[in-house]
């Protein structure tokens, strides 16, 4: 009798399971399923129920989980997968910047790009309070400053205050007007200290010629005059519509407590008062409008000491049950860019016509420490480091903390240009994961022109090495750092594979492939979130978070892969995109 009951229970709770999945919601049938489950085949149908995967599986398995009150989608074949996940964005202040005048990184001849700035002004989409401000600039202008200050410097722009935001993020141009506005003048940079002078192009008796990174831009992008609470919030909506129009529905806000338009971002000191985008997202969050997942990272400064993030825990805790809004952790700069001329990015050898090694911001002697204190709380550090140097002391901390955390958190390194192959196998020995914006890796002008004459041949031949990390057997997740690139996964994916770009193919050896590059941005880019309990994949009891696309992403060319529209967004069971008809 005692070796009946166990076969009387599993019968039982078969009974209890199979009433259970009775009853769903949403069926979507027919397809071409791509999981994103490690090692399961594609499957045919999908079973949702109360917002979450009850099953997937056969049609015949799916559709006998429908009754007269389900929804039912024949997919006709076509291609279901998870939604996407953006590992590294800033996604406010990309849709504000959509919203307004915005080079998007084309390069006009200085006649067109004055009438351009003229038309954009009629239109009303160039200015910020009485100042001209144009985002999406090209690195490629910068070479350009005094030829800018040509134009820009006389006649109608005499005294009309005039910004170029570079799209990168760390650098800009202003006119005299707007320097007279933030007062930077030869004086300003004849009492800079001896490093910080180059932050600022000036001539032989440093008179700045509109030049301006890191954080000598924050103090001019700083007087631009701060948009409304209403113009934000709308850009806050846009952010969201947009990314859900690309089949994004989750993403890390890599600086969620900072103002984009208002706070210091290299120089950046958190305060109880630092709270960012997250009032935006909280306000959308309690008017059902926040059909994303947002894991908000807090941007710490990099020479923080453990002590210094109590206040950063502050003010996790004043929005802490936000529906759809999560705290992973917080974000440090470790450098700054690459290209000329900037070149604050951290390398190993020195730049070849500057002979410095850019700018380590974090310091080796105690970052380590800073990540064992994250780790105490729960937090993963999540790093942005560009040049080698900066990787290297990345990890270094890392493994500083590795000896004395029994139990280690994801950390993330973002954007990766340059990465020495030493530390190539460190990524999997410690646990981090590589957070790629694969759609940088082509030969352009930001890769070639701007970068090979001034770095040694070795490093060069490691720009973005995807290939060499995932070999390593790192865990490689895609991100775009929207608005310094295009926010649209597919375009990375596709890019992953190709590296070709108007200049060449950059490093051919680091081509990744697509299937890979699906799980960097579904299960890969859930574990740097730190959601893949909940997102991620399709699997029973994970939120339904599904997108639907026009054409067999497994088969195409990587060009049509590059083209690759969502036809449908679901974000848990709901529709939250469709193209208007």
């Amino acid at each position: 009798m005692q070796r009946f009951i166990p076969n009387l229970l599993a019968a039982a709770l078969a009974l209890t399971s199979v009433h259970a999945m009775a009853a769903a919601d949403l069926v979507l049938v027919n397809g071409k399923v791509f999981t994103a489950e490690p090692g399961q085949a594609l499957v045919q149908a999908v079973a949702v129920q109360d917002g979450k995967i009850l099953k997937v599986g056969t049609d015949a398995e799916i559709n006998a989980l429908a009754d007269d009150k389900t929804q039912r989608i024949d997919l006709a074949g076509k291609v279901l997968m998870p939604g996407m996940i953006d590992t590294h964005s800033h996604p406010i202040m990309g849709a504000f910047d959509s919203l307004r005048a915005n080079l998007l990184d084309e390069v006009k001849p200085l006649p067109e790009l004055e009438q351009w700035i003229i038309e954009q002004d009629k239109a009303g989409r160039a200015r910020a309070g009485d100042v001209i401000n144009i985002s999406g600039t090209s690195s490629a202008y910068w070479e350009k400053s005094r030829e800018l200050g040509k134009v820009f410097n006389q006649g109608r722009w005499a005294d009309q205050p005039l910004v170029f935001t570079g799209i990168d993020g760390h650098t800009g141009w202003a006119n005299n007007a707007m320097l007279k506005r933030v007062k930077i003048d030869a004086e300003t940079v004849k009492n800079l200290p001896v490093n910080e002078r180059g932050y600022i192009g000036h001539e032989a008796d440093f008179t700045p010629n509109g030049y301006f990174a890191e954080s000598r831009w924050d103090q001019v992008r700083n007087g631009l005059p701060a948009p409304s609470e209403d113009a934000m919030l709308n850009a806050a909506r846009e952010a969201v519509k947009i990314n859900n129009q690309l089949g994004i529905t989750a993403w890390m806000d890599a600086a969620a407590n900072a103002n984009g338009g208002e706070d210091s971002l290299f120089d950046f000191t958190a305060t109880d008062k630092s709270v960012g985008s997250l009032p935006l997202y909280r306000t959308l969050s309690e008017k059902g409008e926040l059909s994303a997942h947002v894991a908000a990272l807090m941007l710490t400064n990099s020479k923080s000491r453990p002590a210094d993030l109590e206040v950063v825990a502050k003010v996790m805790k004043e929005f802490d049950g936000v529906p759809n809004l999560t705290f992973p952790g917080i974000k440090i700069f470790a450098d700054g860019i690459l290209e000329f001329p900037g070149q604050t990015a951290a390398v190993i050898v020195p730049y070849k016509n500057s002979h410095k090694n850019g700018q380590l911001l974090i310091d080796p002697a105690h970052f380590g420490e800073l990540v064992v204190a994250a780790e105490k709380r729960g937090w993963i550090v999540h790093t942005h480091a560009v040049g080698d140097r900066a990787v290297r002391e990345t990890l270094n901390g890392i493994a500083y903390a590795r000896k004395l955390s029994p139990t280690p958190v994801p950390h993330s390194i973002a954007h990766l240009q340059l990465v020495n192959p030493k530390e190539f196998p460190r990524f999997k020995a410690l646990g981090v994961i590589a957070s790629m914006q694969l759609l940088w890796a082509t030969g352009e002008s930001y890769t070639v022109e701007l970068v090979k004459p001034y770095i040694s041949a070795f490093a060069y031949g490691y720009q973005y090495p995807a290939k060499s990390l995932h070999d390593a057997g790192a865990t490689i997740s895609g991100g775009s750092d929207w608005p310094v690139s295009s926010p649209n996964p597919f375009n990375a994916i596709a890019q992953a594979s190709t590296r070709k770009g108007p200049l060449g193919v950059l490093n051919a050896k680091e081509s990744i492939d697509r299937q890979t590059m699906f799980y960097a941005y579904t299960l890969n880019a859930a574990k740097t979130l730190r959601l893949d309990k909940q997102i991620g994949s399709l699997a029973p009891g994970k939120q339904a978070d599904l997108i639907i696309l026009d054409r067999d992403v497994f088969k195409v060319s990587d060009d049509e892969l590059f083209e690759t529209q969502v036809l449908n967004t679901f974000f848990a069971g709901k529709q939250v995109y469709a193209p208007e008809s």
